[in-house]
């Protein structure tokens, strides 16, 4: 079993704001790490308290095979100061030891994790920058 990490922001709390957010998102995680839904434990999402149109998971669960992901949706703490109108999300799933984790920072996201982040230019056709894990 291995975690995957990732998040991203929105410009406003719309769904359709949240809807191209996480479905980017999402879109990231499946091709970078060449994961399945089939493949995944559990989804569990957290938005900052600025977030509030839907739930990631009510976006996710649209997406072909992840309406059988065990999905939980929960509000960030707030810290003051911190990065705000965030997604983020940790995935538990079954994937070999030996393929590479990329975890997924993108937008302004990509401050919280400069390490593990794709430049913006970058994030759709180049590859990710494997984490350490």
């Amino acid at each position: 079993m291995r975690a995957i990490r990732g998040a991203t922001t929105v410009a406003e709390n719309t769904i359709e704001a949240m809807r191209e957010a996480v479905t980017e998102l999402l879109e990231e995680l499946e091709h970078r790490n060449q994961i399945q839904p089939e493949d995944m434990i559990s989804v569990t999402f957290s938005v900052t308290r600025d977030l509030d149109a839907i739930f990631p998971a009510a976006i996710a669960r649209t997406r072909p095979g992840w309406d059988n992901v065990a999905m939980l949706d929960v509000q960030q703490m707030h810290v003051e100061g911190s990065l705000q109108r965030c997604i983020r999300f940790l995935i538990h799933a079954y994937l070999p030891t030996s393929a590479p984790i990329h975890h997924i920072y993108l937008r302004h996201a990509s401050s919280l994790r400069p390490d593990w982040s794709l430049p913006q230019s970058l994030h759709k056709s180049q590859a990710a920058i494997e984490s350490k894990v």
